[in-house]
């Protein structure tokens, strides 16, 4: 379908600037509101006139959703802090440079300094098929047009597909499930506190949607344990240009060493599938090996067993392969 690129449909804007009256409007706007922060896939979205909210809420302004805090389990980080002070800041450096460098190589410096690091977690696919209008499986429809004979599907998924075959495109969500992350959401009934891991969800659980927040949510904070602080970590991105482009294939890993064994690791891979993807199988044959060439060699090659390219994208298995090796034999404190 042809889609419209001019002047942004009309909707009324509200600006808040605390949580509680962002929290009040989204329940007086109940599923018409949009959320927006530092824009960037907003903008998108409402540029191409793809979505057509009656209501947007600027949470820009709400300073309580910004900044990083030392808690005593850990740090928590505002959903609104930008990425470039998330990428900068001391005490992520110090004890968590996973998430750091993740949040240092999204997209630009213009684009880090605006967009925010809840902002990048909550953002949609980037499935062109998806975002110029068609109407797939997960905008409503009955087909993926991305898993057909002709199908444009280079940058789509190779693990976890079920009809739908569009990948989650945060840099940093990979990070934070690595670092056993907990996202923190309110509503008006109040707060719940989901696991990064299950914030992100896949198509077999609810195809419209690549995270839990459902009308009326507000993602607040992340929250990070003191469990991985100065873990050995390793983060990689691979795309085609090196700025501005979304990963073809990220991997993000943490591993805790006692004496010259691996006592605990989490490797996730990113741009695999609709959700970051926990290589469980990887990280349990980790446990109690010793780093060397041969058993990261051999955590590649476990990495890929469920892979199932499409046409087109079949150079992401070994690429996911040789990402996971060396997400373990170079992963450094």
């Amino acid at each position: 379908m042809a889609v419209i690129r001019d002047t942004m449909p009309a909707f009324e804007l509200f600006q808040p600037t605390s949580v509680d009256a962002t929290l009040a409007l989204l329940n007086q706007h109940h599923g018409e509101a949009w959320v927006l922060a530092g824009g960037l896939d907003s903008f998108d979205w409402l540029k191409d006139r793809v979505k057509r909210p009656s209501v947007v809420i600027d949470i820009g302004g709400v300073e309580e959703l910004r900044g990083v805090r030392t808690t005593a389990g850990g740090i928590e980080i505002g959903a609104g802090t930008t990425l470039t002070e998330v990428a900068r800041h001391p005490d992520i450096l110090s004890g968590y440079g996973l998430l750091a460098e993740a949040a240092g190589v999204v997209a630009s410096p213009q684009i880090r300094n605006q967009g925010t690091i809840g902002g990048n977690l909550a953002q949609d696919t980037r499935c062109w098929y998806y975002r110029d209008g068609w109407e797939c499986y997960r905008a409503g429809g009955n087909i993926c047009y991305a898993d057909t004979p002709t199908a444009m599907n280079r940058e789509h998924a190779i693990l976890g597909a079920d009809r739908c075959v569009a990948v989650n495109p945060s840099d940093t969500a990979g990070a934070l499930v690595a670092l056993d992350a907990s996202m923190v959401i309110r509503n008006r009934g109040g707060e719940r506190v989901v696991a990064a891991e299950n914030f992100f969800v896949g198509p077999s659980i609810d195809i419209t949607r690549m995270n839990v927040l459902k009308p009326g949510d507000l993602l607040t904070a992340i929250r990070i344990p003191s469990t991985w602080a100065g873990a050995r970590f390793y983060f990689e991105k691979v795309r085609d240009r090196q700025v501005w482009d979304f990963a073809l294939v990220s991997v993000s890993s943490a591993i805790r060493v006692s004496g010259d064994r691996i006592e605990e690791a989490r490797v996730v891979v990113n741009g695999v599938a609709a959700r970051p993807w926990r290589a469980r199988g990887v990280e349990d044959g980790l446990r109690g090996q010793t780093i060397a060439e041969d058993m990261a060699r051999l955590a590649g090659e476990t990495a890929i067993l469920d892979a199932k390219p499409l046409a087109h994208n079949a150079y992401k298995v070994p690429l996911m392969r040789n990402l996971v090796m060396r997400s373990i034999r170079d992963a450094e404190a």
